[in-house]
């Protein structure tokens, strides 16, 4: 049986309406998760949920703990895992309020501890194809039947913030081949793999980044009022991809790292 994961922010969290909820505090050889863990049922399958920025957004994202997020998850039980995202996007067709289903990333982070594997073992994982295929052909073929906004792969580029891009960047960005911006997906990602599960995200477009000089710069402000319409299509989703999941074949997500077990 496929147990899921969802790490998500704001909007998404207290509105995934779980019944048998409980909230767990859990000891992790990497220190506390962001918050309690959310354990419920949905469809009538297990859940688990952690807000990745703690209750209120008040974690910034370099001082996430991902690590203990994602092992915590693993001594859960989880198998997959439907990360959310809020995005910047660098290109016009990807507009705010559209969905994208990333398939990969440019890490351009510096402050983050990127592996569970320290001391004498070294996991050199390979992400090639960092997002599960899987997880993302479904959620693909879900926004398809609800007619939701969406583009099935995306370049996103992983900042790390918390300050926003300057229009050179922005720009930069755009030479390289990304398509979204954010300041969450790596590391988180690449533990996930490491940790054996199947993980995919759906990024939530919320503005032009800076690039874009018609519109209106990016600020805070801007991306809470799209992000109320981008929660309720994802709230959406996760009933057919929920159901979906359980028909999914193993994939090579699950292998791990294959040098020692965590």
């Amino acid at each position: 049986m496929a147990k899921i994961g969802i790490i998500g922010g704001s909007g998404i969290d207290d509105n995934l309406h779980l019944t048998e909820v409980k909230r767990i505090k859990l000891h992790t050889p990497y220190g506390a998760t962001s918050d309690l863990v959310i354990t419920g049922k949905l469809q009538g399958m297990e859940i688990v949920a952690l807000p990745r920025h703690g209750a209120g957004h008040c974690i910034m994202p370099s001082l996430v703990n991902y690590r203990a997020n994602i092992w915590a998850l693993r001594e859960l039980g989880v198998t997959h895992v439907i990360a959310t995202t809020a995005c910047g996007s660098l290109r016009e067709e990807i507009e705010p309020g559209h969905l994208v289903f990333i398939d990969q990333f440019i890490d351009r982070t510096t402050r983050r501890a990127q592996t569970f594997y320290e001391g004498m073992v070294v996991c050199h994982i390979p992400m090639a194809e960092p997002f599960c295929p899987q997880l993302r052909k479904l959620f693909s073929k879900v926004a398809v039947e609800l007619n939701i906004p969406h583009h099935d792969r995306g370049t996103v580029v992983t900042i790390e913030g918390p300050r926003f891009s300057t229009k050179a960047e922005s720009r930069m960005f755009q030479l390289w081949g990304g398509d979204v911006i954010n300041m969450s997906t790596v590391p988180e990602v690449v533990l996930a793999r490491e940790a054996g599960l199947c993980y995919a995200a759906i990024a939530m477009s919320t503005d032009y980044d800076c690039w874009h000089e018609s519109k209106e710069s990016v600020t805070f402000e801007l991306i809470l009022k799209t992000m109320a319409s981008n929660a309720a299509n994802v709230l959406r989703m996760f009933p057919g991809v929920i159901r979906g999941i359980q028909d999914l074949k193993s994939c090579d997500c699950r292998k791990g790292c294959g040098v020692n077990s965590l």
